[in-house]
């Protein structure tokens, strides 16, 4: 008998004396989950969003739709940045008021020459107020997954109030489960034992948030 066989046997005999149950999956369990904690307006959660972000040590920006172009291109300049990753669907409006070289995302780059550019900038599927968290799911406006974890800087701009929701269950219905999804609370970063912070570890080593209104 086979490791995978005595396994699955060891199962069998646990479950001999329970019932069959054909209850869907998804209502085989209660789930009376809260949807979201309080009751905000919709400034109110975005206040949230913009004080978790920070928390987690990204840096947050606010504009209105006719300023950001202008906001990026500070952020690049501040950033020193001579060359920007570009997902193929990110409006080039955005990237109106610099003259950074752009660098067009595509398949055949590979990691090290996605190391050479500066930054990325993109837009993203869906921010979380109650834990800082932005999701990605890898559609025309933010390119694929490698193209926001390996460039330094990123910087995600996040419309609002219609991409804020307060809570992740109220996320989760906003994004597709068989989309690649990348989900971001601050920068990149991890600690050893010592509790030591080390960012920039497995993704962008600094993250800058524009929460831009009237987009």
């Amino acid at each position: 008998m086979s490791s995978r066989d005595l396994i699955l046997a060891r199962v069998r005999r646990a479950l001999a004396d329970v019932p069959r149950d054909d209850t869907p999956y998804d209502r085989a369990v209660e789930r009376g989950y809260l949807r979201e904690h309080g009751n905000r307006s919709a400034e109110q959660t975005v206040d949230l969003l913009a004080e978790n972000l920070a928390d987690y040590r990204a840096i947050v920006h606010r504009c209105a739709a006719g300023e950001l172009a202008a906001t990026i291109a500070r952020l690049l300049a501040g950033r020193g940045s001579a060359s920007v990753a570009v997902p193929t669907g990110l409006d080039p409006e955005w990237l109106a008021a610099t003259d950074v070289t752009r660098v067009p995302d595509s398949a055949a780059d590979t990691p090290a020459e996605l190391d050479r550019v500066d930054s990325v900038v993109t837009a993203c599927a869906v921010a979380i107020a109650e834990t800082g968290t932005i999701v990605l799911d890898g559609g025309p406006d933010q390119g694929r997954r490698r193209l926001t974890l390996v460039p330094d800087h990123h910087i995600c701009v996040v419309r609002v109030p219609g991409q804020v929701v307060s809570s992740v269950p109220q996320g989760l219905e906003r994004v597709d489960p068989a989309r690649p999804l990348t989900w971001i609370s601050g920068p990149s970063a991890t600690s050893d034992i010592e509790l030591d912070r080390v960012e920039g570890v497995h993704g962008p080593r600094t993250l800058e948030v524009v929460l831009v209104s009237g987009e």
